[in-house]
């Protein structure tokens, strides 16, 4: 067992959870977030009382899954990211497990 997380941009979420079904991942939590890119023109921007929101609305989901269904879901993202047009393609990561109860 590991622990898969991903991040995806909000105009994909939906893909995500199609990605997700596609895989057997059918545990899994999630939540709102916004991405943010280290750009010099957000550090320039930034000021104590924002007159816009400077991130990007995002959501992260994470797993408690297998390595078979971690394969299928990153041979699916990588066959999904090679289509976008844009640059905020879905981004996954596998952490190891040590210990669990």
């Amino acid at each position: 067992m590991k622990l898969l997380i991903v991040t995806v941009v909000e105009e994909f979420e939906k893909d995500i959870l199609r990605l997700f079904k596609k895989a057997r991942i059918e545990s899994f939590s999630g939540s709102d977030i916004d991405g943010y890119k280290n750009h010099s023109s957000l550090v320039q921007t930034t000021s104590w009382f924002p007159i816009e929101k400077g991130g990007l609305e995002s959501s992260l989901f994470f797993s408690f899954t297998e390595d078979e269904n971690i394969d299928t879901l990153f041979k699916l993202i990588k066959e999904f990211n090679q289509n976008l047009e844009t640059n905020n393609p879905i981004k996954a990561v596998v952490v190891p497990i040590e210990k669990s109860i």
